[in-house]
């Protein structure tokens, strides 16, 4: 890299620029009034190979089926019977029945469950009035819940002002699998 010192100013020009002196449009002027001096830069040939891609391209349709997507039961709505499903579920209305879920379920502050629910995890902040949990993993129950029923999991959250009446009991998978074995054929004919 060259220096070159014009009147007070050190300036540096660095090789792959070149000086135009016939431009009157210069960036930089040289002292003694001379003519401004523009930089341009130097064109190169920029050659492209193509590359294969790091990351597979997904496509619409297999996309489609890696969504985990939620089931929902709204607030204000009531749902009655045997209910199966592969995917997170969230329920904020009434639930009646039996749930198999093969994911997660959350149950909203204000929802009322009748019936037994299995599933792999289950965040509960609502109100159960009679039936049981069959929990192939987690059972959290939340602040301001309550559960009048008999409680199976593997692993157990119990938040403060939680309130449940009912037997408690650690299972292990294939507890699980036993127990819910009819209901799981459910899921199958889903």
């Amino acid at each position: 890299m060259r220096r070159m010192r014009l009147g007070l100013q050190l300036i540096r020009i660095r090789p792959s620029l070149s000086i135009n002196p016939q431009s009157t449009m210069g960036l930089l002027r040289k002292s003694n009034h001379e003519e401004p001096v523009v930089p341009q830069k130097e064109t190169s040939r920029v050659v492209s190979t193509p590359v294969e891609p790091t990351i597979p391209i997904i496509r619409k349709n297999a996309m489609a089926n890696n969504i985990n997507e939620i089931n929902r039961i709204a607030a204000d709505t009531k749902f009655t019977g045997d209910l199966a499903t592969r995917t997170d579920i969230r329920i904020d209305g009434t639930f009646e029945g039996r749930l198999f879920c093969d994911a997660r379920v959350v149950v909203g502050e204000k929802a009322i469950i009748k019936g037994d629910i299995f599933c792999t995890f289950i965040d509960f902040n609502g109100t159960m009035l009679g039936g049981n949990f069959y929990v192939k993993d987690t059972l959290s129950l939340k602040a301001g819940c309550s559960v009048q029923g008999d409680l199976y999991f593997q692993k157990f959250q119990v938040e403060l002002d939680a309130k449940y009446a009912g037997k408690c009991q650690m299972i292990g998978e294939a507890e699980f699998n036993k127990v819910s074995a009819p209901v799981a054929a459910m899921l199958q004919k889903a």
